[in-house]
């Protein structure tokens, strides 16, 4: 049997990765459209929408984060919301064409008191047709059991940069305990979403560095959001350097590459992104984007800037309709 180059692997080397974005731009891309195409079609992107169910006063320190308790950004914190006010704003994203709904508190870790009212939104939110997704920092197995068992399909919880980075962004927490996390999710039987963040400041190795962390992951994740750093005033990494739209390219087919079935997500940061970049990185192998104005306390595009550019592309939403390709269909 030949080798299948698009299949997953999970005994990547760091200089394997590093090789990777070492290629001529594009030679990396092609090669990222083409696993791309061997999973899925390209033609299509999945459409999520994420909502602040619990903003600001966050105990962790990390850099990047308005809603750290330990930086002056000027963002109030607010209560946990009502099961019934996160379902009504579920309704309305679906009915606008999210096919995936995220919700996320500011917390470092879930506290069993809040989880029934958490419990309450997973389900009412599913019980729309809707994909859920969660982000409420760290948990325990018991809890990731009870996050299930209210049909949360995808727990978020992402590494943010290379390990030997990770001191530099975050103190309040290790990067074994994230790993502990995305465990506790798999072994209770959840998809996992976890990726990182870019733009932080870091060396092209440090990028390879979270790649290889998630390449290396006992199973890939499902989803993989590739976060371009806001800079957000108050914050230690405020005024963070932008990185350079093909250098996010590269990160986006690097990631394609490592982790050939994982849906590869534009997050944060695509508001300041161009049409053309954004394009790039479609072809590149990401799949899926946030939509519906904001993603937690940064802006995102207006869902009718997506729609148009979707349709300039001639994408639509995973799953709505035949394939434009025979080959996707066989498999």
């Amino acid at each position: 049997m030949p080798h299948d180059h698009t299949a997953p692997r999970h005994d990547w080397t760091r200089a394997e990765v590093a090789a990777l974005f070492d290629l001529p731009f594009t030679e990396l891309v092609f090669r990222a459209a083409s696993v791309h195409r061997a999973h899925f079609d390209p033609t299509e992107v999945q459409l999520s929408q994420l909502l602040s169910v619990k903003t600001g006063g966050c105990a962790e320190d990390c850099g990047y984060c308005s809603q750290s308790a330990h930086h002056a950004t000027g963002l109030p914190a607010t209560p946990l919301m009502s099961a019934e006010a996160v379902v009504a704003q579920a309704r309305a994203a679906r009915d606008a064409g999210a096919q995936r709904f995220c919700m996320g508190a500011a917390w470092r870790e879930l506290k069993d008191r809040d989880l029934p009212r958490v419990a309450a939104m997973i389900a009412g939110v599913k019980a729309l047709g809707l994909e859920t997704c969660a982000t409420l920092g760290m948990l325990t197995p018991a809890q990731a059991g009870a996050l299930r068992d209210a049909g949360l399909d995808y727990y978020n919880h992402n590494l943010d940069t290379a390990p030997e980075d990770y001191g530099r962004i975050v103190s309040t927490r290790t990067y074994e305990e994230r790993l502990e996390t995305l465990a506790h999710v798999r072994a209770a039987g959840m998809a996992v979403c976890c990726g990182g963040i870019v733009g932080m400041g870091e060396t092209r190795e440090a990028r390879a560095g979270l790649l290889h962390a998630l390449a290396t992951l006992p199973v890939h994740p499902e989803s993989l959001p590739v976060n371009a750093l806001v800079p957000i005033a108050g914050t230690p990494l405020g005024d963070s350097p932008k990185l350079d739209g093909l250098e996010f390219v590269r990160t986006v087919a690097v990631a394609r590459l490592v982790c050939p079935r994982s849906v590869v997500r534009l997050s944060a940061g695509r508001n300041t992104m161009s049409r053309e970049l954004q394009a790039l990185c479609f072809l590149a192998g990401a799949n899926s984007i946030f939509v519906g104005g904001r993603l937690l306390t940064t802006p995102l595009p207006g869902q009718d800037e997506d729609a148009a550019l979707l349709a300039d592309l001639g994408m639509r939403p995973m799953g709505s309709g035949a394939s434009t390709l025979s080959s996707v269909a066989a498999e």
